[in-house]
């Protein structure tokens, strides 16, 4: 079926706001390989690549991009894309006819196919007695046909299996030219494929999809998706709607981006500072040893608990590694609301990286006499000059263990966060240092003071301090 440009530039339009393809195959009944290959016409060569036209290609061209499939290694795909072709399926049958006809181009002849031709040719074989392929032999090849595309559906649960045979159902009854009923005997009479009845094909082809009343909410869904550069997950996602009147569930947030094709971002590994023990540890204030004596088992408890702002903070360093070089992160986190307290960014990580952090964070706060300072036991932070910055302020310095990421997770999920919001998947966008410092230190802006979080309830790190300093 062919689709007037209005409505491909409607499905464009969709795509670019961030409406996946299952959706959009699902709303306009077009298969989502096609919807992909167009979207990515219309960004290589605009809305006009759509709009329907006849371009007559040589022999010339043809064989040139017919090369670069079979020769170069190139996917059918990107070729047909370069070239502008209105569907990858062109490419597919000049490829198709160049290898049936003994690796040479077919070129066609303007004007109408002469039928002269054939009439001699079926007198001669009415002559010779051949025949036309019997029915039989017809509804046998429809029947091949049907079960090969059927056993080629890939479905999870019965819902989704239903709406994956209403489509294919449909699709046959196009490409056959051949009856309902006909198609659904064939189906239903085999025991290994799932049946579907007369009146269960007519429901799902009718069905109007339960979502559209919620199309305003994954508006907003989508809007919040790209404004955070896809870096809300459907609990944040949640959060925010709720902070901008919305009423709804978690779990419906969930499942509308899952059908959006909107998911949140994955962390990776990192840098690690640990150079050995040279006598500068201290024991993890923040873990307690339990003993079951039943059981016979100890377990040991980190406590990240706090009442109120500065009693619990924690640092460490991270690498972030680009073609131009590498940088390295060292913050300091509040373990109350989740606030980056201060920060230095160097190309080395050396001890006068350390010293600029904290005179940063103690120049902000007259009395930390209270505090706990949280580190691993990297070591910058077994140093005598670190050791002795901390005691004069009176703060209680902490060490996790060795080789336990865990007791030192606010800080390591802090990281997590950054790089997967802002690092990966974008390396090689940032083409100096500075451009990636630059990039850093807006986030960092950003996790600050908009980037709300669940644990906070839906407040940023600032909303959440203000609000305990206001309790007080």
């Amino acid at each position: 079926m062919k689709y007037s440009f209005e409505i491909k530039k409607e499905i464009y339009e969709k795509h670019c706001k961030g409406y996946g393809s299952g959706f959009l195959s699902k709303e306009y009944g077009i298969e989502s390989s096609k919807i992909r290959y167009m979207c990515r016409l219309v960004d290589k060569h605009g809305l006009e690549a759509i709009w329907h036209k006849f371009t007559k290609y040589s022999s010339d061209n043809k064989l040139v991009a017919i090369k670069r499939v079979l020769e170069n290694g190139e996917s059918v795909e990107s070729v047909a894309v370069d070239l502008g072709l209105a569907a990858d399926g062109i490419l597919r049958q000049w490829i198709k006819s160049y290898i049936d006809n003994g690796y040479n181009v077919v070129t066609k002849k303007k004007g109408r196919p002469s039928t002269r031709g054939k009439e001699k040719e079926n007198s001669r074989r009415a002559g010779k007695g051949e025949r036309t392929p019997s029915r039989a032999a017809v509804e046998e090849d429809r029947r091949s046909r049907i079960l090969k595309k059927i056993v080629c559906l890939n479905s999870r649960g019965r819902k989704e299996e239903k709406e994956q045979l209403t489509e294919a159902v449909t699709e046959l009854r196009q490409e056959l030219k051949c009856s309902l009923d006909f198609i659904l005997e064939t189906i239903n009479s085999n025991d290994l494929l799932p049946s579907l009845p007369r009146s269960d094909y007519y429901y799902w082809k009718n069905r109007i999809d339960p979502d559209v009343k919620n199309s305003d909410l994954m508006d907003a869904i989508t809007t919040i998706y790209t404004d955070n550069h896809k870096r809300y997950g459907y609990r944040r996602i949640t959060l925010q709607l709720k902070n901008e009147g919305w009423m709804v569930n978690h779990k419906t947030v969930k499942r509308l981006m899952s059908k959006l094709n909107l998911y949140g971002i994955t962390p990776r590994a990192k840098y690690k500072s640990y150079k050995g023990d040279f006598n500068g540890t201290v024991d993890n204030k923040l873990l307690y040893k339990r003993v079951d004596t039943k059981k016979h088992k100890t377990v040991y408890i980190r406590d990240f608990s706090t009442t109120n702002v500065n009693e619990k903070w924690t640092t460490d360093i991270s690498e972030f590694h680009i073609a131009a070089g590498k940088l390295y992160l060292s913050p300091i986190l509040d373990m109350h609301n989740r606030e980056i307290i201060s920060y230095n960014i160097s190309t080395s990580p050396s001890y006068s990286q350390i010293t600029d952090m904290l005179n940063k964070a103690f120049n902000k706060f007259d009395d930390l006499s209270n505090l706990t300072f949280h580190s691993d036991q990297g070591w910058q932070y077994q140093m005598f000059r670190y050791h002795k910055a901390l005691r004069e302020r009176g703060i209680t310095q902490s060490m996790s263990r060795k080789g336990n990421c865990l007791d030192n997770s606010p800080m390591e999920n802090f990281f997590g966060k950054m790089k997967n919001e802002m690092f990966y998947g974008h390396e090689y966008e940032f083409k100096t240092l500075e451009q990636l410092q630059q990039a850093m230190e807006n986030y960092i802006d950003y996790y600050n003071n908009e980037r709300i979080q669940v644990k906070l309830k839906g407040l940023t790190p600032c909303q959440a301090r203000n609000q305990s300093l206001y309790s007080f």
